[in-house]
Formats: C-alpha cells, structure tokens, sequence
C-alpha cells in the first residue's frame, strides 16, 4: 500500500476539510472551525491565497498539509505551513514526514528564507516529530492575534 503525495484538487476539498475538523477535535476546539468547504475551495483555487497537498493512499486522501507565502522584513518571502494533519489511524508509517519533506523541498524550490509554524505546547507527538527535524521550536515569542 503505497501512498501518492500530490498537489490538492478541487475534488479534494471536502476531504481536506473533514482532516481539518478532525485536525480541531484533536486540538480540542472543534467549535472553533467557522470556514466552510466553500471558503476553502475559493480560497485554494480561485483567490490562490494558500496552496495544499494531499497523502493519498487507495484512493482516499489521509492527510494533507496546506501552506502560503508569508513575508518577513528581515529575511524576505517566507513559507508558512499552517496546517499539516495525517488520519489518526493512518499515522506512525511515515505520511506525516512524506508530507513535511514535500513542503520543506517546496520551500527550497521557491528559495524563501525561512518556514515557519506553529505547534501546541500540550502536543507533544508533534513537538517530538518537529525536533527530529531538527526544527527550532522558539519559546521567546508570543502569538498576537486579532479575531474580526
């Protein structure tokens, strides 16, 4: 059972947002997802605001990872992966770092600066998933946010 990494298609939205539903509820905050399929598909094809690949395995999508260029002042064009999420069931075979490696090999090809993201304090799988990348998981900074 091999498993296909591939850019995200229309048709793949309504996967895409059953993972990000699932994504909330492992975060403890389903009730906080207000986007909708349909926000989301505009947002991926037709604004090209961010951009989404998929883990496909038989023909049914089992994680995906969706990203957008960010910019920093300092460094210049970054990469932001905003989200990345396998199934619950279909995790500890490596789609998780099948998906991150296509990201990082997309940030190379575009030659931002940096990629950046975010992990929960409480996740530790993630966090020791993150550190095995190498990764710098900086404790310094606060994240500010605005809701509207």
């Amino acid at each position: 059972m091999s498993v296909h990494i591939r850019p995200a298609t229309e048709a793949d939205v309504p996967a895409i947002f059953s993972l990000i539903q699932e994504l909330a509820a492992y975060e403890l905050a389903p009730e906080q997802v207000t986007n909708t399929p349909e926000n989301l598909k505009a947002d991926l094809f037709e604004k090209n605001l961010c951009e989404a690949i998929v883990a496909e395995k038989e023909q049914i999508v089992v994680g995906f990872a969706l990203y957008y260029t960010s910019y920093s002042t300092w460094k210049g064009a970054c990469l932001y992966l905003e989200d990345f999420y396998v199934m619950e069931e279909e995790r500890q075979h490596g789609i998780g770092q099948l998906l991150f490696d296509r990201v990082v090999e997309t940030a190379q090809e575009r030659k931002v600066q940096r990629m950046d993201w975010q992990v929960l304090t409480w996740n530790e799988p993630a966090i020791r998933f993150y550190e095995k990348q190498k990764a710098i998981l900086d404790p310094e900074w606060l994240n500010g946010r605005l809701f509207f």
